[in-house]
């Protein structure tokens, strides 16, 4: 076994917090309506009532649930009442995917990635320009090109000095990868991301944090559009 690849179990409450994330979207919940009360919910689960606690608790937190003290706890407009641990809960427990979720993903990251790519640059060019001199030698799969892409923008993300950045970008992983792979399996993606690895290491090597913004832009605007090119051919 990859031992990167290694997860712990999962724990009660997280067991708890799938099924009832499974039950608000399967419907068995709906939006808007009420859960039974704690005892008649743990029952149902087989669960403890501190084990039920746990997982509401952190589903309220998340944006799935609202807990009324003396009421009945209230399923939420997951959709505009959630915040991001929704859309990465939707990731691992939503089958198939809505079809505009990738494509809305990667129009936060249209946005977000010039600032930090233009930030990183100018504070640690030499350290990215190093970074993506690994890009010469990366291997033309799949799985390589997807690896080394989130790495890439993890550290663009730390250079350039602003800790929301990352938080993000950490809180997207699983599902980054997992689209990785998927956009990476198209020999185009590939080779449309390894020259922009190229023009990117130049503009760092130049110190050119403005060019550098300007190409994350435009590449990043051009990975939307692949992405919906690949959606459409799959």
């Amino acid at each position: 076994m990859n031992i990167n690849q290694w997860q712990p179990p999962q724990k009660p409450g997280e067991i708890t917090e799938a099924r009832l994330i499974n039950a608000i979207l399967d419907g068995t919940f709906p939006v808007n309506s009420s859960l039974p009360g704690e005892r008649e919910l743990a029952e149902l689960l087989g669960v403890t009532r501190p084990t039920l606690r746990e997982a509401m608790q952190r589903m309220e937190r998340d944006g799935w649930l609202e807990i009324r003290h003396g009421k009945a706890t209230r399923v939420r407009d997951f959709w505009t009442e959630g915040n991001f641990g929704v859309s990465i809960a939707l990731a691992q427990h939503m089958q198939p995917l809505p079809t505009n979720y990738a494509c809305n993903l990667l129009e936060v990251r249209v946005l977000l990635c010039p600032a930090y790519t233009q930030k990183a640059v100018e504070k640690e060019a030499q350290k990215i320009a190093g970074f993506l001199s690994r890009a010469d030698s990366l291997e033309d799969t799949p799985q390589s090109y997807a690896d080394f892409d989130w790495e890439l923008h993890w550290q663009l993300t730390v250079s350039s000095g602003n800790p929301f950045f990352t938080h993000f970008i950490n809180s997207v992983r699983g599902l980054y990868e997992m689209l990785g792979v998927l956009y990476f399996s198209h020999e185009k993606s590939r080779s449309h991301s390894k020259n922009f690895y190229g023009d990117l290491k130049k503009a760092a090597e130049d110190r050119d944090a403005s060019a550098a913004g300007e190409l994350s832009l435009r590449v990043m605007r051009e990975s939307l559009a692949l992405w919906e090119e690949i959606s459409d051919i799959e």
